[in-house]
């Protein structure tokens, strides 16, 4: 148990209550840094723990936010992610060694080198989940997997290599970005968009639109990550029937289904029994990762 308080000016104020419990046991520290604002007291007992003579150290943490910002394209732009990587470069050693960090589904697998020698960085992945649901459903022998760009095709497409696929591509015109299809048969077929996260969702809902147009019966969509800034999955949810009117369906939303882990709790919480959205938890995996 750990008390979070703050001082009189706001900074934390922790204590890891009954601390010499964890001596010798295998700790796990399940974070969350969806907020910007909590990565500090966080970072504090995660850079505590492992100097309390734990027999090993485990960071879970299951969305690393700062992903998307991997790489530089212009002289003066800062790769936020590689920051956040040598900061969690430096947990301390605990008795058992380095520490382990288990994220899920990161934006760019290239982003495993920016961790140094001092921890080990485990990559593991949302995407069971949405297979044993798909294996669910009633229609599931005409599901097919699509990608909205080449980039989620690149990551994902091994773990499907038992469904039929469809690859869509963003084009530029101006300002713009145009998806388009590249490849694929969606005519009929329930067709699943797979990202491994969505912001605004402009893209999730220009691809699916073109896939209606293209033909496909109904389509759904997942990301391990729903992040949603500033309430956007609102325009993802259903339509309230006019007065007078029966229930609409899911899919009057453009998605039958929208699937999103808990790796973003506030977003899980905010979208809990919101038509079309269904959420799939971590547990069970984060617990076989701490298997030891």
């Amino acid at each position: 148990d750990i008390k979070w308080a703050q001082f009189p000016d706001g900074f934390p104020n922790l204590f890891v209550k009954d601390a010499t419990r964890v001596r010798n046991r295998h700790v796990a520290f399940l974070a969350s840094f969806q907020s910007h604002a909590s990565i500090f007291e966080q970072l504090s007992i995660i850079y505590q723990l492992p100097r309390m003579f734990v027999g090993s150290f485990t960071l879970v943490l299951p969305y690393f936010p700062t992903g998307t910002a991997e790489r530089v394209e212009a002289e003066g732009d800062v790769a936020t992610a590689v920051t956040l990587a040598r900061i969690l470069s430096n947990i301390p050693l605990s008795r058992g060694g380095p520490t382990s960090v288990v994220i899920f589904d990161i934006h760019a697998l290239q982003e495993r080198f920016y961790f140094g020698d001092t921890v080990l960085p485990l990559f593991e992945s949302g995407i069971p989940l949405l297979r044993a649901r798909l294996a669910a459903l009633p229609d599931r022998d005409r599901i097919t997997i699509a990608y909205p760009d080449e980039g989620a095709w690149k990551r994902f497409h091994y773990q499907f290599g038992d469904y039929p696929e469809v690859i869509c591509t963003k084009v530029r015109d101006g300002d713009k970005r145009i998806v388009r299809l590249k490849e694929g048969a969606p005519r009929g077929r329930h067709v699943v968009i797979v990202d491994d996260l969505v912001q605004s969702g402009g893209t999730l809902l220009e691809c699916q639109k073109l896939l209606k147009l293209t033909g496909a019966a109904e389509v759904s969509a997942y990301v391990t990550h729903g992040v949603f800034p500033k309430g956007s999955h609102e325009r993802f949810a259903a339509a309230a029937p006019a007065p007078g009117a029966p229930p609409l369906s899911p899919a009057s939303s453009g998605f039958k289904y929208f699937w999103i882990t808990d790796s973003c709790p506030a977003t899980a919480a905010a979208v809990a029994g919101v038509k079309p959205f269904e959420v799939l938890s971590l547990a069970g995996l984060i617990a076989a990762t701490l298997q030891i």
